[in-house]
């Protein structure tokens, strides 16, 4: 792994990030960058277009469903682990970044939606939880949306129901603690300690899905699946975590590079990380023209990969 920035009291300074964890303080770890479909494109594998995906030719080149670990360090020393959205790539994202990273367990989960991409992993929450045939273990609370309880109630009854039916036999499954996010997403909830104020956002016309802002020290919003973004309203941003789906063009349901560019302008974080990206990126050689727009706009802003540890001061 590479040398890694940390962001402390809003500024940027040199870490190493080999692996493990480096310093006692908090960081976030990127599980997955990609989009819903990951990369490399399977369509890509079976059916190899001429010439290749370059994406191919990059070995370590792998993005998993878009996720973000917050390892978090309070003032009095307690650590906890924050997971925001358990895709369909959670497994291999456990096997990949919390062996590498040292991660040892996850306190709670925050969703921003109930798509494919932010809920699948669910079911396989179990095999980071206490063993027991019967399931009498501490749930792992999950803070969630109406609309995303009620999607995960369709795909996975099992993770919700609270009591066993006559005659039911005992089946080890994840043990959630829903907790519901107040519908107007007006006022601030706490997870492990860690403060989160909802950012809805329309991702599409037809749907809205939440973002989130956290961070008392440095001020940090994830934004992974919107259309349509305006200025928030909390003040200068020490990191901006923002979709970007395409290199071109435009998505009716996704942000692509051009309006991702242009909303970091609006916004003008101190630093941007951009996720949800397609094959079409090649991380060497679009960081290089991002670096060049940050040095032109005053905007620090990359590419995220899988497995990037970002040191920070929460």
């Amino acid at each position: 792994m590479e040398n890694q920035n940390p962001l402390q009291n809003g500024a940027l300074e040199g870490a190493a990030g080999n692996g493990g964890r480096s310093g006692d303080g908090s960081a976030l770890i990127f599980l997955g960058t990609g989009c819903s479909s990951a990369v490399p494109n399977a369509m890509c594998l079976i059916q190899p277009s001429d010439p290749p995906c370059q994406i191919l030719l990059i070995e370590e080149i792998l993005m998993c469903n878009s996720s973000l670990l917050i390892d978090y360090c309070s003032s009095d020393g307690i650590r906890n682990y924050i997971i925001i959205d358990v895709g369909k790539t959670f497994r291999e994202q456990v096997l990949r970044w919390f062996t590498f990273h040292k991660i040892p367990r996850v306190d709670s989960i925050v969703l921003t939606h109930e798509h494919a991409d932010a809920i699948l992993g669910l079911d396989d929450i179990r095999a980071i939880q206490p063993h027991s045939p019967t399931n009498d273990i501490d749930p792992t609370a999950i803070y969630l949306t109406r609309h995303s309880m009620d999607g995960i109630a369709t795909k996975f009854p099992y993770l919700v129901q609270k009591k066993l039916r006559e005659g039911q036999e005992v089946r080890r499954v994840a043990q959630l603690d829903l907790k519901i996010i107040e519908e107007h997403y007006d006022k601030p909830f706490v997870a492990s300690g860690l403060t989160f104020f909802p950012l809805p956002v329309m991702h599409g016309e037809d749907y809205l899905c939440l973002g989130y802002l956290f961070g008392e020290k440095c001020k940090v919003a994830y934004i992974s699946d919107v259309s349509l973004i305006s200025k928030n309203g909390a003040g200068q941003l020490d990191l901006l975590i923002l979709d970007c789906l395409y290199k071109k063009g435009s998505f009716n349901v996704h942000l692509c590079l051009p309006q991702t560019l242009e909303a970091i302008k609006r916004i003008c974080p101190k630093r941007a990380l951009l996720i949800g990206m397609t094959h079409e990126f090649d991380h060497h050689k679009d960081n290089e023209f991002l670096m060049e727009w940050s040095e032109r706009e005053g905007i620090h802003i990359q590419l995220a990969r899988d497995g990037l540890r970002v040191p920070i001061d929460l």
